[in-house]
Parts: structure tokens; sequence; C-alpha cells
């Protein structure tokens, strides 16, 4: 049967040919004892990525008065060009493809760099900050790019 839910085995069995055999009845991953946590969420992570992203991305991305060019890397806002680093442009991209949705530090990081690390969850915040003097007419008082507090960010949904 089809299914896309993502299959992770996590199993003492660590010859080959138990890999083979769980890899070809439809394991997404194949992970043996020990493992860490950490190993294990970098896995699903890395599992629920590769899932997720059957759906075909927009080239352009507008919300509002912002426009990315995702294959230039380039970004406008009421056509006025914004220089943005490839991690700031990352970042405002995973958030404007989906206006409104919250995003926690860590989906951030993972989004930008694959995997989520605690000690640098604060990182996204100075990448925030940086991308609102950039974006925002009023840094102090964002219209596109919102804290959620306690949780994290998201886009403005500015068709609500």
């Amino acid at each position: 049967q089809e299914s896309n839910v993502p299959i992770v085995m996590l199993t003492g069995r660590s010859e080959e040919p138990d890999k083979l055999v769980g890899l070809e009845i439809g394991a997404d991953d194949y992970v043996t004892k020990p493992f860490s946590p950490k190993e294990l969420v970098a896995r699903v992570r890395a599992v629920l990525r590769r899932t997720e992203r059957p759906r075909v991305d927009s080239e352009i991305v507008r919300v509002g008065d912002v426009m990315l060019d995702i294959p230039r890397m380039r970004a406008t806002v009421a056509d006025r060009p914004v220089e943005l680093t490839p991690t700031e442009f990352q970042l405002v991209t995973t958030m404007a493809r989906e206006p409104g949705r919250v995003f926690t530090r860590g989906q951030l990081l993972d989004a930008v760099h694959g995997v989520a690390f605690e000690s640098y969850e604060r990182a996204i915040d100075a990448h925030v900050k940086n991308i609102r003097h950039k974006l925002e007419s009023d840094p102090a008082r964002p219209r596109y790019l919102l804290t959620v507090y306690g949780v994290g960010y998201r886009f403005a949904d500015l068709d609500e």
C-alpha cells in the first residue's frame, strides 16, 4: 500500500541484510541501537523535510508589497530592492510561503540549516532584527515580520 506517512525504523539489528530489508519494505530511514536522542531528532526532521516537499513551490512569492524571486534570490518591498543575506532570504522565504503560520525558532533554524540546536535558537532573533531593518519602514512597529511572544515568528497574512 502507498502512504505519505514517513517511517523510521528503530532496531537493534545492524547487519546490512537487515537494513536492506527494512528499507525495501518501505522504511524511509533505518536507525540502529544505540543511537543518541539528537541523532534520532535530526533523522526524523530530515525524513519530514523530504516528505513535505513534493509540493511545487512557486518561484515568485508575493505577500502584500513584499515580492520574493526565489531563483534569483531577490527581494523587493513596494518595488524597492532589498539586499538580504542568503540566510535572511531563506528565513523570509520560509515564512512568506505560509503567511500567518507561526514558526518556532527551532523550525526556522531547521529550515535554514537542516537541524536545530537549542543553543543557536537565539541567533534567529538577530536575523529577524536585521531583516526588519531591511524590510520594514518602521522596524519598531513591524508590518510584515511579526513576533508571536513565547513562541516565535510569523509573516503577516495581509489578506486577513
